[in-house]
């Protein structure tokens, strides 16, 4: 992956034509790896990009309007700015602004892309409980198949709760268990049953199968877009 430094824009030689290659160069990537399906961690990674730009235009108008500055240094980890005080600072005012109303656009219609794939993808995959399901379904096993594909990769997963100060937040965390080949003599329910043998963990196993419809990219597309997409389910039984 071709990586964007997190201050690509103020950092370095401060020039529109520069700061053009860098980003397009970036983009060519990302649009690569979309037209293969591929998502993660390139989506995640735009739309951290097109935050910063946004935080950096507002940041950079209020600076503007406050005192003649130069903005020296972003740091978006922290979301800081330091200015270096200057009698006119409009030059490379004007040069950051033409940088943004340049790249905001473009990050954003690659950023749409991801987005219309990622619910593509998701669209694609139909979520199925296998056997009973306990009144506890926020720990188990989760199954996942791609396609027409026979083999079924089986994850232990736990729905895991994050809390901040106005909500709480469901997140997911999985463990790989085995690789199963699905049949008329190996079905699921079989698969279920060799699992509560095997593992002796659970005497009955929320247990689901997510099935995509279509294949994709097992890691950078189904395994993260599957995982999302399991956590909604859960919350609405």
């Amino acid at each position: 992956m071709n990586k964007l430094n997190p201050n690509w824009l103020t950092e370095g030689l401060l020039d529109l034509e520069y700061k053009k290659y860098v980003l397009l160069a970036y983009l060519k990537d990302i649009e690569h790896n979309f037209n293969e399906n591929k998502l993660y961690p390139f989506l995640g990674d735009l739309i951290f990009h097109y935050n910063n730009l946004n935080t950096l235009k507002n940041k950079k108008e209020i600076a503007a309007n406050s005192f003649p500055s130069k903005i020296s240094k972003i740091d978006f980890e922290n979301f800081k700015i330091e200015y270096e005080k200057l009698m006119d600072d409009s030059d490379s005012l004007e040069v950051i602004q033409d940088i943004l109303e340049f790249a905001i656009p473009k990050v954003h219609n690659h950023l749409k892309e991801g987005k219309q794939i990622y619910e593509f993808v998701e669209e694609q995959m139909e979520i199925e409980p296998v056997g009973v399901v306990p009144l506890n379904n926020e720990l188990g096993y989760l199954m996942l198949r791609s396609g027409n594909e026979r083999q079924t990769n089986v994850f232990e997963y736990t729905i895991t709760i994050f809390e901040s100060a106005e909500e709480q937040f469901r997140g997911i965390k999985t463990t790989y268990i085995d690789t199963f080949e699905v049949n008329l003599s190996n079905t699921l329910e079989n698969v279920k049953i060799h699992l509560i043998k095997k593992f002796r963990k659970f005497t009955n196993p929320a247990t689901y199968i997510i099935n995509s419809k279509t294949a994709f990219p097992f890691q950078e597309t189904l395994m993260p877009v599957a995982k999302r997409s399991f956590v909604k389910y859960i919350s609405t039984q």
